[in-house]
């Protein structure tokens, strides 16, 4: 039997590692998903040119909820915004330089925001005043894209001497996503709304931002407990799923809803979770539940629970892994679309809730739940109950990927 030097297994963990980083932002349900930033450059001005900026949301199933997007960048040389429409930038900084009119911001790297449906219309653009709230491709195309546009000077009024701004950061909210470098692409054409007159950008430039799950947090968002009709046993979440409990008696770090002190949730969402006080600490639990086993079909119950005080999810959706779904019959209490990953099978859907039914999943408490449920058809040649073959693969909350139960933990079906 051969041993390996401690140089040798320290060069496997270094590769391993660096293997794991580079393919970390990489989703096997969505491979060519991504947020696409397009800045056209439409015309000039004085000192400088306006442009149309363009964020375009490309992935399947992962959307940008509240409380939204916010879009920064450096520029490479003394560019000031001397406006927004659309937007708005979140700091002025120092512009005493400027006498006269001062310009919206003159900080070397500029952050902007949404603006809220409650715009005034004369203060709008096209889709543009979502609150930063983006949908995905899937679940709602037409609101999967955000705009704005900005007056820019101090930047020069040719080809030339515009200079392509660098690191750019997209917070959807908090991080998530890295943006590669802008780069010139073939100038946008835009077609009039009489579709009668064709005009192009000055100059165009494109970044493509993929997420990470790790990046945008270090623990998992969310975990899966199964369980069967036929089982008194239940594959509860892991414990420690989504972090640890520091002290299982009265904590700052979660709520005990049984407390007579349980927070009123705020009117505003906040990206830092307030979770119900669990084994698992997850700020959301799906129940993937055996129903029913019927002679030529069988039935599962989906349950959502919302264990996070500070978070409305609006427009949560699920997706969920399991080889029978090219047998899918009925689908109760959402809305479902498959995810063909391969030519010939389809072994995943995309299921979400339906608008001003149960498409927002309130904070927690007595209202922070959903449900669904899944008829499904045997295949007699494929199907069995038996190691697990019934309960799911894997499930995405919102594109986030969720700890389900260790194997040998799953409730035995006859």
């Amino acid at each position: 039997m051969s041993f390996l030097s401690k140089s040798t297994v320290l060069l496997l963990f270094v590769l391993c590692c660096a293997s794991f980083s580079s393919t970390e932002a990489y989703d096997a349900l969505d491979p060519n998903g991504n947020i696409t930033i397009k800045w056209d450059t439409v015309s000039w001005t004085p000192d400088g040119y306006v442009a149309l900026v363009n964020i375009y949301n490309y992935q399947q199933f992962r959307h940008i909820q509240a409380p939204g997007w916010s879009l920064g960048w450096t520029w490479q040389n003394n560019e000031v915004i001397w406006s927004v429409v659309g937007g708005q930038t979140t700091e002025q900084g120092n512009c005493s330089r400027f006498k006269g009119s001062i310009p919206r911001c003159c900080k070397k790297s500029p952050t902007v925001v949404d603006l809220s449906p409650r715009t005034p219309h004369n203060q709008k653009i096209a889709n543009c005043c979502k609150g930063g709230v983006i949908s995905s491709m899937v679940q709602d195309p037409a609101n999967s894209a955000s705009s704005f546009q900005i007056s820019v000077g101090s930047a020069g009024t040719n080809n030339r001497t515009v200079r392509i701004p660098k690191n750019i950061t997209l917070n959807t909210p908090g991080p998530g996503y890295t943006c590669g470098p802008s780069r010139i692409v073939r100038p946008t054409r835009f077609i009039s709304a009489d579709k009668r007159r064709v005009t192009s950008a000055i100059l165009t430039w494109n970044i493509t931002c993929t997420y990470s799950q790790f990046l945008a947090s270090k623990t998992p968002t969310c975990c899966v407990s199964l369980s069967s009709f036929n089982s008194k046993a239940i594959a509860s979440c892991p414990t420690c799923s989504c972090g640890c409990r520091k002290n299982y008696n009265v904590s700052t770090d979660c709520v005990n809803p049984k407390s007579p002190n349980v927070p009123v949730p705020g009117q505003k969402n906040i990206i830092t979770p307030l979770v119900q006080c669990t084994s698992h600490m997850c700020p959301i639990k799906i129940q993937w539940h055996l129903k029913l086993n019927y002679k030529d079909y069988w039935r599962v119950r989906i349950t959502i629970r919302n264990l996070n005080y500070h978070m409305n999810y609006k427009q949560w959706n699920l997706v969920v892994q399991h080889p029978n779904f090219d047998n899918l019959t009925q689908v109760f209490g959402s809305k479902y679309k498959a995810l063909t990953l391969h030519s010939t099978t389809n072994d995943a859907a995309m299921l979400w809730g339906i608008k001003d039914y149960n498409d927002d999943l309130m904070r927690a408490g007595r209202d922070g739940k959903a449900q669904l449920e899944l008829l499904f058809r045997k295949d007699k040649a494929a199907f069995t109950s038996n190691k697990g073959w019934a309960f799911p693969q894997r499930i995405y909350f919102n594109g986030d990927n969720c700890v389900l139960p260790s194997p040998d933990a799953y409730p035995m079906v006859a």
